[in-house]
């Protein structure tokens, strides 16, 4: 069961230097820190490699709040974030340094929450320094950032480095769009109205549309995308877990074990994509020179610091297929990339065409509805539904309308939660319901490789496509071939 109480933590992050550190986390506990869901008693111990002094430590996250919050500072409560933090310098690579950190925690008073915000591929060393010092107890907690691995058995590799110490009850996965107002709030939409429960399945929607865009290129991060790439980096996780949450049945309830079951049972039922059917359901592009917001921008290739033979995909669309009763002969489109159009995420809806049409003089083809989940940047939903319009003309004309619930207008007197704030304080609490079970990491891996293997066989190159489009002309043609089309 969720704690919904205030726990007195030792919140630890290692690796608090770093950029995920500096723009996500800090800033997120000055939120709570702000919204009195601290504990009083809790306490931010930041862990790094670096020389640095108390002082140059608490500078240095100073400065990141006052990058990085995007709103003016509360100097209350910026003085008293920043008397709970403390410095601890390990060499993570070092296993006797971490008895450092046992100076500095009281696993008696408060519980110990190791926060890995660092290479996955160091957690294995990191938690056997935790269990070298003795600091590993029954109630202690570790959180995971992804990506968990590459591949399955690289996965694999870092879950049993970290399986050793700790417990699959006290691991922690972290997908940040899990704590996204919009993407939490489709479990509001499914299961507590009546309108979609009773209309989520084969019978009434046609397909469904999946869509997380950004308009950004590399940005300096070629060491890492170069070897990893769209599929990996962005469909293994985010549109991985958006897809089981559109589709899983109703939990019993909305514990993390119930929520996580019915996510798996979805990743259980995707249908293979290897390499017989690879060329009709899946297309990977890489971009080329163009322009975004009206200014030139360089491919891919011509990126500063890259590999001008590189074959990794920056676009991915793939036609998903779930083997199920409820999803019987609906098609999932999932669609990512980096350098497109605009940053834009997404779910679409599409319900199926009426069977009748008498308006045939408005519309020859009635369109049909959508029920349209905005991620980012603009959160809400919209319904595209069609109305008479107004008048006493011959006949009844129709027009598209939306239904726009903006949750920036509907609910102006809120702050629309930072997903990482929402995910801490519930790490904090102990609820693991917006957390990744390591069985759907290594389900959602090997579905990912088969397709990367299919890739391997076929060897071809990415198409191309040019910077600010909205991906391959072959991504279009994926959907044309069912007779349909993206929404743009």
């Amino acid at each position: 069961m969720m704690n919904r109480h205030k726990e007195a933590c030792d919140f630890t992050i290692f690796g608090v230097l770093g950029d995920l550190s500096r723009r996500k986390l800090i800033p997120a506990l000055y939120q709570l820190d702000r919204a009195r869901l601290l504990d009083d008693k809790t306490r931010i111990i930041g862990v790094a490699r670096h020389e640095l002094s108390q002082d140059a430590f608490i500078a240095r996250m100073q400065g990141s709040l006052e990058t990085f919050v995007g709103e003016p500072l509360d100097s209350e409560v910026v003085n008293r974030l920043l008397g709970r933090m403390q410095y601890v310098l390990i060499n993570l690579d070092r296993p006797e340094e971490y008895r450092r950190l046992d100076k500095v925690v009281d696993q008696e008073q408060r519980i110990l929450i190791n926060y890995f915000s660092v290479s996955p591929f160091l957690y294995g060393n990191i938690c056997t320094g935790l269990d070298h010092a003795g600091l590993i107890t029954p109630t202690t907690r570790v959180v995971l950032e992804k990506p968990i691995g590459r591949d399955l058995a690289t996965s694999r590799a870092i879950n049993d480095a970290v399986a050793k110490v700790f417990t699959e009850e006290q691991v922690y996965r972290i997908d940040h769009y899990l704590g996204k107002e919009t993407v939490m709030n489709l479990l509001a939409l499914r299961f507590a109205n009546s309108i979609f429960t009773t209309n989520w399945d084969h019978n009434t929607i046609d397909h469904v549309q999946i869509t997380v865009a950004e308009q950004v290129g590399i940005e300096g991060r070629w060491g890492y995308f170069d070897k990893a790439g769209q599929l990996r980096d962005m469909v293994q996780n985010h549109l991985m877990q958006i897809l089981t949450l559109v589709a899983m049945e109703p939990p019993v309830d909305l514990n993390g074990d119930s929520l996580r079951n019915e996510k798996l049972k979805v990743l259980k039922a995707l249908r293979p994509i290897t390499r017989e059917n690879v060329e009709d359901k899946v297309v990977r592009g890489q971009y080329g020179p163009g322009f975004i917001k009206g200014k030139p921008v360089p491919g891919y290739l011509e990126e500063k610091g890259g590999n001008p033979h590189s074959t990794t995909e920056t676009f991915v669309a793939i036609r998903v297929d779930i083997d199920n009763w409820r999803w019987a002969d609906v098609p999932f489109y999932l669609r990512t990339g980096k350098a497109m159009a605009t940053k834009r995420s997404e779910v679409v809806i599409n319900f199926k065409r009426l069977p009748h049409n008498i308006f045939s003089d408005s519309y020859r083809k009635l369109p049909p509805n959508k029920l349209i989940i905005r991620l980012q940047p603009d959160e809400g939903v919209e319904i595209e539904m069609l109305n008479k319009v107004p008048g006493i003309g011959e006949g009844i004309e129709l027009q598209r309308t939306m239904l726009d619930l903006s949750f920036s207008e509907a609910f102006s007197g809120e702050r629309i939660t930072d997903a990482y704030e929402r995910l801490l304080l519930e790490i904090m609490r102990g609820n693991q319901a917006l957390f990744i079970h390591r069985d759907e990491v290594e389900r959602s891996w090997s579905w990912i490789d088969s397709i990367q293997d299919a890739w391997a066989q076929c060897n071809e190159p990415p198409k191309p496509y040019p910077a600010g489009s909205w991906g391959p002309v072959a991504s279009v043609a994926l959907l044309a071939r069912d007779g349909r089309e993206w929404e743009e």
